[in-house]
Parts: structure tokens; sequence; C-alpha cells
């Protein structure tokens, strides 16, 4: 046997098996790639049905098992790890466990041993031994286990993001989103699992990792609060600009009133960007419940529109007047729904001898009752029949009348020429609003008003 050396180890953990010992062998492979920018590592078994952890980078070295921190590491924010110690941790841990470890690399050929502390023969402490390389131009270091289970090394593999098998639904600058499996949702930092959440919608992989969050990672890496990372976690949804993310927040967002939706839809902000990204990928009309409940005309109209309607909580409701979708466009809440359709309303104007014999026959009194009410007002040029009307923005019905100041138009629903009093109601009463200015009021006192004004037509004009 070789030369050998203290590792030094103080304190060990003792409830560590050897799947975290491994966890820790695997990230410093993964380091090591991603700090020599070689080829992905390897885990897998050899000829002789022993484990195996691989990568192709610059080899370790003896000097490499110190308990000093490594500058390298911690000046790369996507290192995984940072305390310098996590390999003798392993190191310790497998030999406690009866594993054994042989490492090889260019510079030599390590195993594990115990023997006597130097300065202290009565005290047995774990040693590294290093013999000569016996391939001078080996790639990278390999780590070989001997007495290792397939069973600690699934567990293991399972603890990292590219063997886990979760499906990564985006990747941004911050970080990536992950779809979440039939258990907890998994938290990772760099590929490594740190967390787990019971009420997390996604799954998530935090690539940026800011100062809060690097000092909370404790030795272990493991049952991280969530403090540290909630900051990072919301950084990635804010930055996300992918649909099948949007739509799972907007689906999960139904159920916020009812106390049902994930913990990531109480962050307002996080409501606002999902229904930004919403907004710009498909035509939606965002409404609250009671919106819903109220105007089942309004979500008629939209469905029959093709629009989708998406469900939002009250306060997100009041504050998305003045957002924008992803593309710089106005998001669609109740207002603006009724403002698209106004604008986009054409009549269907029926010229007086298309009209059937009985409509004629009272649209030609049209006059008369203008008489009646004290002359047509100066204001009104003509007066029109549709087919069609705008509907009202409080009942979202049609209009049975509607007066346009700019064009000095009377426009009466084509239907009300069906009953005499019902034209001559709706003809004052949009004379009553070219003559004064107004606008309506209360919506219940107009529509008694127009039904005595006509009736009060109807009898003067009947004899009755």
């Amino acid at each position: 046997m070789g030369a050998g050396f203290d590792l030094n180890i103080e304190k060990i953990l003792e409830h560590w098996e050897p799947r975290h010992a491994i966890r820790e062998i695997i990230a410093n492979a993964l380091d090591e790639q991603l700090l020599s920018g070689t080829r992905d590592i390897e885990v897998s078994k050899n000829g002789n049905g022993l484990w195996q952890v691989r990568d192709f980078g610059r080899g370790l070295a003896k000097d490499h098992l110190t308990q000093a921190e490594s500058a390298e590491k911690l000046a790369n924010p996507k290192c995984i790890g940072k305390f310098g110690i996590g390999l003798k941790d392993a190191l310790g841990t497998l030999n406690r466990r009866n594993v054994e470890v042989t490492i090889e690399s260019r510079h030599g050929r390590m195993s594990l041993a115990r023997a006597p502390k130097h300065g202290f023969e009565d005290i047995q402490t774990l040693h590294v031994f290093l013999e000569p390389p016996t391939d001078k131009n080996f790639v990278g270091t390999r780590f070989t286990f001997r007495g290792l289970s397939d069973a600690e090394v699934a567990a293991a593999r399972e603890l990292f993001l590219r063997f886990s098998g979760d499906r990564i639904l985006e990747e941004n600058r911050v970080g990536a989103i992950l779809a979440r499996t039939d258990g907890a949702a998994r938290i990772y930092v760099n590929g490594v699992r740190i967390a787990e959440e019971e009420r997390f919608l996604f799954g998530y992989d935090v690539r940026s990792p800011n100062q809060a969050l690097r000092r909370a990672l404790n030795r272990e890496r493991s049952n991280v609060g969530r403090a540290a990372y909630q900051d990072r976690v919301k950084a990635i949804l804010l930055d996300s600009k992918s649909p099948v993310v949007a739509r799972t927040l907007a689906e999960d967002l139904r159920g916020y009133a009812e106390g049902s939706s994930h913990d990531e839809l109480s962050w307002v902000d996080v409501q606002e960007h999902a229904v930004r990204i919403l907004a710009a990928s498909r035509r939606a009309v965002f409404l609250t419940p009671d919106q819903v409940a109220r105007e089942p005309a309004t979500v008629d109209e939209a469905r029959t529109a093709g629009m989708d309607i998406v469900p939002i909580p009250t306060t997100l409701s009041e504050r998305i007047h003045d957002l924008r979708d992803i593309a710089g466009n106005p998001i669609r809440g109740l207002a603006r729904f009724h403002a698209e359709l106004a604008e986009s309303f054409e009549y269907r104007f029926i010229r007086p001898k298309d009209l059937q014999a009985r409509e004629r026959q009272i649209y030609s009194m049209t006059r008369r009752i203008f008489d009646l009410a004290g002359g047509k007002p100066p204001c009104v040029r003509e007066v029109l029949i549709s087919e069609t009307m705008r509907r009202d923005p409080g009942t979202f019905q049609e209009a049975t009348g509607v007066w346009h100041p700019s064009s000095g138009q009377i426009i009466v629903k084509r239907s009300q020429l069906m009953d005499l009093s019902a034209y001559a109601g709706t003809l004052l009463h949009e004379a009553a609003h070219a003559r004064s200015g107004a606008p309506d009021v209360d919506r219940a006192f107009e529509i008694e008003l127009s039904r005595l004004l006509g009736n009060v037509v109807r009898k003067s004009l009947s004899g009755q």
C-alpha cells in the first residue's frame, strides 16, 4: 500500500446512509463537469458488477481532499458544492457503512483504510492511501464501490434532477419549472434536491441562488426551509413565458375562492403574471366568480365568440384594469369585453318598405308620437329601425332603443314595432335623452317610465 495521509474527519454524520455519500460524490462529479466543460458524467456498473461514478474532468488529486473551501466553486453560482468537506463526509460515511472505495485518476490510485493518528498512536482515524497511477493518461476521476447496493444508488440518483425523471416544463434565466408528479413537489438547487413541498403546484430547480439561499444551504443540503427559496421560486415563475405553465396556474386559480388552490397562487404578483401570459396565448375574458354568476349573458356571449372564461379573485380583478399581457396588449376584463363588443357591433337596419304591414302602421305614427310629447327634438335627425341592438353594459341584454348624439339618430329595435305602447315608450324615452343630454340613471325607474309613456300614447291615439 502506498503512502497515506489522515483525512482529519472531526465529526462524522452518524445518520448518513450510503445514498447521502453517493449524492456527494455525484455532486462533485457534476461540478467538475461544469467547471471543466467536459462530457456528461457516468453512474454505472463495471464488468464485475461494481457501481462506479466517473467524470471526465481534470482528475482528483490528494490536495483536493482537504477541508478548505473551493474558491473555484464559490465563484460559480451554478456549482453544487461549496463547503469543501462533502467528499470527506462521503468517504467517512462509506467506510463506516462497510463500503470499500477506490479512486482513480491520472494523479494516482487512492483507497481508504483506518490507521493510527499521527502523534496519537492509540487513536485510529480514516486515512487515504495513495499509489502511483495505473494510467498516467487517464481522463477524469473514477470512483469504484464494493459493497454498495443497487437500492442505495437508486436512492442517491433520485436526489438529482437529471436522474429523477421529473419533467421540465420551462427553463428560463432564473431556473426551471417542473411538472409535479403524484407525490410532493420537489425543490432543487442547481439540480440537487433540497426540499419537498406538499402544497406547491410545480417543482422547481433554482439555478441562480441568491446569497440568502446559499447561506441557508446546510452541510447536508436537505430539509431547507421555504423561507430560504421562496423568493427564488417566485422569480422563476415571474420570468416564465410558457403557455402550459400559465394554463396550469389559471386552472389552479379557479379554486382560489374555495381555498383549494396551491400556495404559489397566494402570491398576487404570480396571479398577475399568469393572467399576462394566458391573455397573450389565448382569447380569454377574466371574470370574478361573482361576475360569472351575475352576468350569465356575458359568459354566453364570450363563449359564443370563442373566448375562454377564466375566473380570477376579486383582488386581482381590481388590478388588471391597467395590466397588459406579455405582448403589450390590454387584458380583457368585464369592462373591456363590453367595450370591445360595442366597438365591433354593427346594426342591421330595416328600410320602412321592408317592414310588415302592422310594423309599418306603427312606425308611421312616429311624427304623431313626437307631437304628443311637444314635437320632435331639434337634435334628432332621424329614427331608424334595426334587427340588432347593442347590449346594455349593466344588464347585458339587448337595448330596445339607443340615442346617438353624434349622428342625431334614434335607433329602435324592430321587436318594439309589434306593439304601439312599446314603440312609443321607447321612442319618447330616447327623445328624453336627446332633449336632456342625460344618461340612464336608474334602470328600473326608466323602464317603468317608458311603460307609462307608452300607455299614455296608446290611450291618446286610440281614443281610450
